[in-house]
């Protein structure tokens, strides 16, 4: 059975711009890495869990944030690796100061015997969506896409949607 993830992707409006809060992850991995390394803020759900409440759940230990608004789901999207991952939008200011992580230990240097706690998201931080899909993981970047035209009525980069 694939695997399967939900998440929350808060948006704001600044004047004519859309900007979305992606998180970055933590440990030794990401640390140098930026472009194509941020992420929604998401996590696994089990069959039989109710994937919008796990998104609540997942971004809340991951931001120490708990959105509220009006959510909206985005069309799902299976990643590379098979994943299905299952996205809610929500217009949510919010501001970063509150920002925590709950953490995960692994043993680091590899070999070492040493086991060490990292915070499972690093940082957070609000893009507008040009430079959120330059940010993002590849496969996680139709959720801005969409999210983008939902909002302003046209494709990344000014373009009508077909048929528009």
């Amino acid at each position: 059975m694939a695997k399967k993830s939900a998440g929350i992707l808060p948006y704001r409006r600044r004047g004519d711009r859309v900007e979305v809060l992606l998180v970055h992850p933590g440990g030794p991995f990401w640390t140098r890495k930026d472009d194509r390394a941020w992420s929604i803020g998401k996590g696994e759900y089990e069959d039989g869990e109710d994937p919008f409440q796990a998104a609540l759940r997942e971004f809340l230990e991951e931001t120490g944030h708990r959105p509220t608004g009006s959510f909206v789901e985005l069309t799902p999207r299976k990643q590379p690796g098979g994943k299905l991952i299952r996205v809610w939008a929500v217009d949510d200011d919010w501001d970063l100061s509150g920002f925590v992580s709950n953490t995960f230990a692994m043993e680091w240097p590899r070999g070492s015997n040493t086991t060490r706690a990292f915070p499972e998201v690093d940082r957070v931080d609000w893009f507008d969506t040009v430079t959120a899909v330059a940010k993002i993981v590849p496969g996680q970047r139709g959720f801005i896409e969409e999210l983008h035209e939902r909002i302003t009525g046209r494709r990344l980069g000014g373009a009508a949607p077909a048929g528009a």
